[in-house]
């Protein structure tokens, strides 16, 4: 425990460091008289002694002490003493804490007071090679990995030894001398450790032993809050910072008097030595690891900027040095702790990188920085104007001797003063000049600028320049000559390799150096080679430009003929390009980096502005063809540090304006026009507010938080509790939940589905904000619908994916799904009928993004349509779809193979439609179908909903058994299915007209229809028995139909009779699966099939009564014949029955297997069918 200010920790200290010194000195007393005891008392037999060599082997720790030391003093041992000494290291193994340590001291203490001479002898010789270091040349033929894996397994088991060896040395059993402590033996034996482990492995052993025995072998005690040690104290000089008057006041004060110790003075002023320069030395190689660790951090950013990665292996290679390096600190920090000694300084890690990317943006500044980086500065961050602006000076690096100031100062200080005011003079002439021209320009009426240009001017643009012309300026090779005439002495060589060093050069720091080494170099045949070799960069290597341009900076200001002719080389060649520029593309990478050069030492100001202006202007009077591009690259290279300085700024302006006057005026091509704008915003950015950000509260980022990040398969059902566990009574997160789960396109893809499963947990409890969720979002597909704006195509997408994504969760139903699939296609049409080729705002003829819409709704819930109605509206839509695309133009390539995935995924089998001529057939057969279907009874309305039904029945099943029964169920599930419609066939011409079919055909099925219920031929009755009641069974009606039919047929019989018999009510008997349902049709009496009907209903009451009476005449006979016995009435009875199901289903039987193959059976509905339990109910 560190002590504390408020002292109470540091006194709990002080008592257990008195506590241990007097346990040390009593058992050193102990140690240091002999007993003798008699061995004749005794035991010498030989499995108690291999009982107790086999438990200290085991563990030497403190629950086996007492037992140990039993056997200690009842058995002789005196023929096991070096098994004992191997035993006992074996054993030390064990011993983890304090209370461990000192019991194993105690043992070996008892040991040694029975055998000092032969014992302690040995068992120091055993603890010596316990904790010696192991051989370079063993540790040397390991691999890196097995050496890393011995050296930890070595630390662990010498931990305890090391710690145990301590003790000893201080209970008086190692000894350096009769009359000394053993603490020599222990500092030479931890010396040996650290001095042979050039990695630092066994540092964590000094750690452990300094924690334990800092106070009694060094001497340390903590200083005081007043008497701090100082953070610019040097390592090892702590024990001349403190004196005897500081240490008396000392946070710990004098345990014991010196000669109380138990260890010698000079022991530990020796020991202190070495552990603080072993800090000193482990602090040095902490300062070199952690200069590595950037310089390696430097590499890989450098090398991510020119591949655009960083490979595994050096990205391996990092990890494993940041490891080796946060092990080294966490360990200097430990002994910077133990010896009370601070850490070195290290160097702040720079958050950006030495090298520069030109027009990248920094992060956030603060202070002055900000005035440089607003819309008005010259730079356009704080990086670009480092790298500018802060140029080292070689004065502060070389002597000025070498630099030559010294003499230059005294021998020509007035001669210097002369030059700079005739080179003053002649800037201002040229500025002068460059206004008058300025002011002669004129636009023309035709867009040409119109300038006054002496004769004298053209001349001399019209003298060829033969050294920028020559081919070897313009093709130079890639590497300076290096042949031994030119490179014959030992400066000339240095050159040479600083030369061939200078294209590595791609940092602000490289390229200082090499200013600095190339200062040490200087001459004139030097300066005239470096100018020479930059002249002649290689055309693919403009990046090397903005470092050359610095170091050229650096140089002129004591070496003004670098700079001078640099810039003239530069001017003289851009002469020549201008003259050749009919030559554009094979000139046109020197015209770049001839810009990018003259731009950068513009911003180094090494070119004066008077001649980058001329450039300008020179471009500018004969603005076209390459002079464009020229404009474009000298304005994004130094536009905006020539309009934002102060003696350029007036200039500049008037050109810029008359540069935008000329391109309003003259014709240019896109990409031309492309590139000037381009410039010129990069120029002169547009002043504009800054972005605000938007200030969410605390809840809305938690929210934010758990759907935008923390969402996911694994974390979902943490995400409901969370949301269930938000105050839903508070509008505000109300509508930020709305906000979140209503924008789909803001979270991942593939999260869609887990936000749609979210919404549907929440219905459960909040069946009010589903539905609230579904709503907006039909609303977003039908916005995107009506304005088809590009930009929100990715939220369309993401939207229909998510309305799919909430059908296959139940949360709305197939018609708005199917709703959704039609609308897609058809809205915006006139009539909703696409035609060929036909220009519709909302859908153009090559906009294929309807498509893409249908295609993802398909793959999203596609797969669900695959029996039913839904199969067969699915199938029509696929019809109707196929005519849409082949109204469109033909579909790009990605369009069309996502179609045929997504219908392959559908509708594996379906054939498509070659031309359009064949979908717009298909089309019209669905269209037929679907008109001639409104006019029958059945309605698909209510056969979808069975669909539905019948799905959403197994899947609840399915849920019902994996949800817990506590939780509600979904309201989704119990929703009832949508209801049917009554259909009534009017018998006026009027309304039959709008219904379907046309007289003649209703009277010809009507007479067909009665042809099949009556006839009764013999043909019709040859069908076996079991198919007979299996036929009878499936027409059966359920038990509440005929009870609610039994219950209303005297209410019908009474409508007939109000109504004048002018219908016949009609009862529709469907079947889906194992399910029948029924509904009532009302068909004029007049009609043949109600006509028909009413004749076979007489005929079967007839019938029922003549069954009525020969079962009232059974009855009779019965009651005469009941004394002739049970089994005579059983058989009656058996035979009765028999009889009855004969006559019924002989009876029914033709008029059912036609009707039932159909799955609609018209049964007349005052009508109750006959069968055996009604037979028997009139029995009774």
């Amino acid at each position: 425990m560190e002590p504390g200010t408020n002292g109470i920790p540091g006194s709990l200290r002080v008592d257990d460091e008195k506590v241990r010194h007097a346990r040390r000195v009593k058992l050193k007393q102990l140690n240091t008289t002999a007993v003798v005891q008699e061995n004749a008392k005794l035991d010498s037999s030989l499995k108690r002694h291999t009982a107790l060599i086999k438990r200290i082997r085991q563990s030497m720790a403190s629950d086996n002490r007492d037992q140990i030391l039993k056997d200690i003093e009842t058995l002789s041992l005196e023929k096991y003493i070096d098994e004992l000494a191997g035993a006992i290291v074996e054993g030390l193994s064990r011993c983890k804490t304090e209370k461990d340590v000192w019991g194993a001291v105690e043992i070996i203490s008892a040991l040694h007071r029975r055998f000092p001479k032969t014992f302690t002898v040995t068992l120091v010789s055993t603890l010596s090679s316990a904790v010696s270091a192991p051989s370079r040349a063993s540790l040397a033929a390991l691999a890196p990995e097995q050496r890393e894996k011995e050296d930890y397994a070595r630390v662990i088991r010498q931990r305890p030894v090391l710690r145990v060896c301590s003790e000893l040395a201080l209970v008086g059993i190692i000894k350096d001398a009769p009359d000394r402590s053993g603490a020599e033996w222990v500092m030479k034996a931890t010396k040996e450790l650290l001095s042979n482990d050039p990695t630092l492995s066994s540092l964590p052993l000094l750690t452990t032993f300094l924690k334990s025995y800092s106070r009694p072998f060094l001497g340390i005690v903590p200083p005081s809050p007043a008497k701090q040690i100082p953070a610019n104290a040097e390592p090892g000089s702590l024990s001349s910072m403190q004196s005897p008057e500081d240490t008396e006041s000392a946070h710990f004060p004098t345990l014991v008097k010196e000669g109380d110790e138990l260890v010698e003075q000079d022991i530990r002023d020796r020991f202190k030595r070495m552990c603080e320069g072993y800090f000193d030395n482990v602090c040095k190689k902490l300062v070199m690891e952690h200069k590595r660790l950037q310089d390696q951090d430097k590499r890989n950013h450098e090398a991510y900027i020119r591949s655009g990665e960083i490979f595994e292996d050096r990205q391996q290679a990092y990890e494993k040095m940041t490891k080796g390096y946060e092990k080294l600190l966490a360990s200097c920090q430990s002994l910077s702790e133990l010896l009370y000694l601070p850490l070195p300084p290290l160097p702040t890690t720079s958050q950006k990188s030495d090298s520069i990317l030109i027009g990248s943006n920094s992060g956030h500044l603060t202070g002055a920085d900000e005035e440089i980086l607003t819309a008005g500065g010259k730079w356009e961050d704080e990086e670009e104007r480092r790298f500018f602006e802060d140029v080292q000076d070689l004065k502060d690096f070389v002597p000025s001797s070498v630099l030559g100031v010294e003499e230059a100062g005294e021998a020509e200080g007035s001669d210097s003063k002369e030059l700079d005011q005739s080179r003053i003079e002649r800037e201002k002439e040229e500025v002068r000049k460059l206004e008058e021209e300025l002011e002669n320009l004129v636009v023309g009426d035709n867009g040409q600028v119109n300038s006054k240009v002496n004769a004298d001017d053209l001349e001399e643009e019209d003298i060829p320049t033969p050294r920028a012309g020559s081919p070897k300026a313009l093709t130079p090779p890639l590497s300076p000559p290096l042949s031994p005439q030119l490179a014959p002495q030992g400066p000339s060589q240095l050159l040479t390799a600083l030369l061939a060093r200078l294209p590595d050069a791609t940092n602000r720091a490289l390229i200082d150096q090499a200013a600095i080494d190339f200062a040490f170099l200087n001459s004139k045949a030097a300066r005239k080679r470096l100018v020479r070799f930059m002249s002649q960069v290689p055309k693919n290597r403009t990046d090397l430009l903005p470092h050359y341009s610095r170091l050229v900076a650096t140089l002129n200001k004591y070496m003004p003929d670098v700079g001078t002719e640099i810039v003239a080389f530069l001017d003289e060649e851009f002469r020549y390009l201008l003259r050749k520029k009919n030559v554009v593309k094979e000139l046109a990478e020197v015209r770049l980096k001839n810009i990018i050069f003259l731009s950068n030492l513009t911003k180094f100001r090494v070119v004066p502005p008077h001649v980058i202006l001329h450039m300008f202007k020179v471009c500018l009077d004969d603005f076209s063809g390459t002079n464009v591009e020229n404009i474009a690259l000298l304005l994004e290279g130094c536009g905006r540090f020539l309009l934002r300085s102060e003696d350029t700024s007036e200039r500049f302006g008037t050109m810029l304006e008359l540069m935008r006057r000329k391109q309003s005026m003259q014709h240019f091509d896109q990409r031309q026009l492309l590139l000037l704008e381009n410039a010129y915003y990069q120029c002169n950015p547009p002043e504009r507010a800054p972005r605000q950000e938007k200030i969410r509260t605390p809840m809305e980022l938690f929210i934010r938080h758990l759907i935008y990040d923390v969402l996911a398969k694994k974390s979902i059902d943490k995400v409901l509790k969370l949301i269930r566990k938000l105050d839903w009574d508070n509008d505000e997160i109300k509508r930020t939940l709305h906000k979140v789960f209503t924008k789909p396109w803001k979270i991942k893809y593939g999260n869609i589905s887990l936000l749609a499963m979210l919404t549907y947990d929440l219905q459960r409890y909040r069946p009010a904000f589903a539905i609230a969720v579904v709503d907006q979002v039909l609303e977003d597909v039908r916005r995107g619908l009506e304005q088809n704006v590009y930009s929100t195509n990715q939220r369309r997408l993401a939207t229909i994916k998510y309305l799919g994504e909430l059908y296959i969760y139940r949360l709305l139903s197939s018609g708005i799904v199917f709703d959704t699939l039609w609308s897609i296609v058809t809205f915006g049409h006139i009539d909703g009928r696409p035609l060929p080729n036909q220009a519709v705002t909302l859908d153009m003829p090559d906009d294929f993004f309807r498509v893409r819409l249908v295609c993802v709704l398909l793959d999203t819930c596609g797969m669900c349509f695959d029996r039913g109605t839904q199969k067969k509206k699915l199938d029509n839509f696929l019809t109707f779809f196929q005519y849409y695309i082949h109204c469109k133009e033909p579909l790009a390539m990605d369009v069309d193979f996502m179609l045929s995935d997504s219908l392959e995924a559908v509708r594996p089998k379906l054939e498509m439609a070659k031309t359009i001529e064949q979908a717009a057939l298909a089309v019209d057969e669905m269209f037929n179908s679907a008109f001639q279907a409104t006019g029958l009874p059945a309605d698909d309305s209510g056969d979808d909903s069975e669909d539905e039904g019948e799905r959403r029945d197994e899947e609840e099943h399915d849920d019902e058994e994996a949800e817990d029964s506590a939780e509600p169920d979904s309201p989704i599930g119990e929703r009832p299915p949508s209801p049917d419609q009554e259909v009534v066939l009017s018998a006026s011409n009027s309304l039959q007209e709008h219904l379907g079919p046309s007289e003649e055909a209703e009277a010809e099925f009507a007479k067909e229809f009665a042809k099949m219920v009556t006839d009764t031929s013999a043909e019709s009755r040859k069908v076996d028995k079991k198919t007979a009641l299996a036929l009878w069974d499936s027409a059966v009606l359920p038990p509440a139909a005929r009870k609610k039919r039994i219950d209303e047929r005297e209410d019908d019989q009474d409508n007939e009779q109000t109504n004048g018999h002018g219908t016949m009510n009609f009862t529709v008997i469907t079947k889906r699966g194992n399910k029948q349902h029924t509904r009532q049709i009302a068909v004029p009496s007049a009609s043949a099939l109600a006509v028909h009907t009413r004749s076979a209903q007489l005929q079967d009451k007839v019938e029922q009564q003549h069954l009525k009476r020969l079962v009232l005449d059974y009855e009779q006979r019965e009651e005469a014949e009941e004394l002739k016995g049970d089994n005579s009435r059983s058989t009656a009875k058996t035979l009765l029955l028999k009889i009855i199901n004969e006559l019924n289903v002989n009876e029914k039987h033709d008029q059912l297997e036609e009707l039932t193959a159909t799955r609609q059976i018209l049964v007349p509905y005052p009508l109750l069918i006959g069968h055996p339990e009604g037979a028997l109910e009139a029995f009774g």
